[in-house]
């Protein structure tokens, strides 16, 4: 039974790549890749043992959010004529699924492959009403170390009974250097995404989706991230409209971070629709791994999703899921150096 699932770390190691896992909130803990030299660094935020996360005492460390990554507008939304009330977890907004999402739970392990191409899958059953949210919803989600320095993510989820807003998110905080090693502020970034979601005071989207050129959130070709990050208030947390461009395995280019130090670099791949560019503007003061302590930009994070507050705007791509569909979201991590 899934009451008897208890928190517990995993590890996926192919003899390069090294990713620590936890079945609480289906939580990547630690991932280490090697740099220019062949050392092996940890390139996420997190903390050594479960507790902290247990606790609630670190942000949206590694983990996957849901039913609904991201914010939705003072927490309502209207399917089919009947009006929702979710949690108000960030005033004025509802927040990565409420006080209880997915990333708070305890997933049950399906399987385990070791070998060659490790992996595991998590499986979670969401219930009627949990966090607000109509329908049961049975999710999946899968990592694999598909080559020596490629990490996949395959997540899954299916309404049973009613339709619902589904809407995932993998919120690592990535910092290329080393997790310990200060701000992201000297990588750089180039994001395929030639327009973005603007947002109000409240940080939702306003409906509208501008072009990128001639902003500070211009990062189509590669930009240091701390060149205009002065220019857009706490710093970058904004959902880009990824483009169509290059596709592989059927996936598009989202992403690409360098971190010139090291010479670390991470190709991001999705099938998603959007990412939230994030640089951990709220991070102050968190107690991380070996002593860490993570500072405001210490991390930046790749959250690849369905527009934010697309429940509420006709115009964004739906995140509706009707039973006897599937909702199917993959990313692609490549790490490389260069």
């Amino acid at each position: 039974m899934a009451s008897e699932q208890k928190p517990e770390l995993f590890e996926l190691n192919n003899g390069t790549m090294q990713v620590k896992i936890t079945n609480y909130g289906a939580t990547i803990t630690s991932l280490s890749v090697p740099d220019k030299d062949g050392n092996l660094a940890d390139v996420v935020l997190g903390c050594d043992s479960l507790e902290p996360y247990l606790k609630g005492a670190v942000p949206y460390f590694g983990c996957i959010v849901g039913r609904v990554a991201n914010r939705i507008k003072d927490g309502k939304f209207t399917l089919n004529g009947i009006e929702y009330q979710l949690p108000i977890n960030k005033p004025p907004n509802s927040l990565h699924g409420g006080h209880k999402g997915f990333s708070k739970k305890v997933w049950e392990v399906a399987e385990r492959k070791e070998g060659k191409t490790p992996s595991i899958t998590f499986k979670y059953h969401s219930q009627d009403g949990e966090e607000g949210y109509p329908g049961d919803v049975s999710v999946t989600a899968t990592y694999t170390l598909t080559s020596s320095t490629t990490m996949r993510l395959d997540m899954e989820a299916v309404p049973e009974n009613k339709p619902t807003p589904i809407n995932l998110a993998q919120h690592t905080y990535w910092n290329l250097a080393g997790h310990s090693s200060g701000n992201i502020l000297d990588h750089s970034i180039q994001i395929w995404g030639s327009h973005i979601t603007p947002v109000d005071q409240n940080t939702v989207p306003t409906g509208e989706i501008t072009p990128v050129k001639a902003t500070p959130f211009d990062f189509t070709t590669e930009k240091k991230i701390g060149t205009s990050i002065h220019e857009v208030g706490l710093g970058y947390d904004h959902n880009y409209v990824l483009d169509c461009g290059v596709e592989k395995e059927g996936l598009k280019h989202a992403a690409k971070v360098k971190d010139p130090s090291s010479s670390r670099v991470l190709n991001l791949w999705t099938t998603a629709p959007g990412m939230q560019f994030y640089t951990a503007n709220y991070v102050n003061g968190v107690a991380g791994k070996d002593g860490a302590v993570y500072g405001k930009h210490s991390g930046l994070c790749l959250e690849t999703q369905g527009y934010p507050n697309a429940i509420n705007q006709p115009n964004f791509p739906s995140i509706v899921i009707q039973p006897g569909e599937k909702y199917q979201h993959t990313m692609l991590f490549e790490f490389s150096v260069e």
